[in-house]
């Protein structure tokens, strides 16, 4: 699902117009939304029910070019984490958020993928 997915799902279910549901997941979710620039403050949004994001400080460190096998600096980075609270676990019957979708293997600020994760995506 997409933004403009998620803005037409919000007009269907609140009764907004499209217009303004788009306005909502835009405030919400954009680079310069609303949880984008409390974690760029250094905060965190933490939705009860539903999970929390967050930044994560990676300090800089000695890693290997998997090609070549020279070492290589890597440089400290901040990037955004999400972790899903208990009643998105519990909705989805896994007990925790895998795959694609966040956790310890993927998605946002998983370890081993997705956005921000420590393999994956920026």
């Amino acid at each position: 699902m997409n933004k403009s997915e998620l803005a037409q799902k919000l007009a269907e279910r609140t009764n907004l117009s499209k217009t303004d549901a788009s306005k909502a997941v835009e405030a919400l979710f954009s680079t310069n939304g609303i949880i984008a620039e409390q974690l760029r403050g250094g905060g965190k949004v933490q939705i009860t029910g539903f999970g929390s994001f967050e930044t994560r400080h990676r300090d800089a460190r000695t890693g290997r070019n998997p090609r070549t096998g020279k070492e290589i600096n890597i440089a400290a980075s901040t990037n955004a984490a999400f972790r899903a609270g208990k009643g998105l676990k519990d909705a989805i019957g896994t007990g925790g958020v895998g795959g694609a979708a966040g956790g310890a293997t993927g998605g946002v600020g998983g370890a081993r993928g997705g956005a921000g994760g420590a393999v994956g995506g920026r």
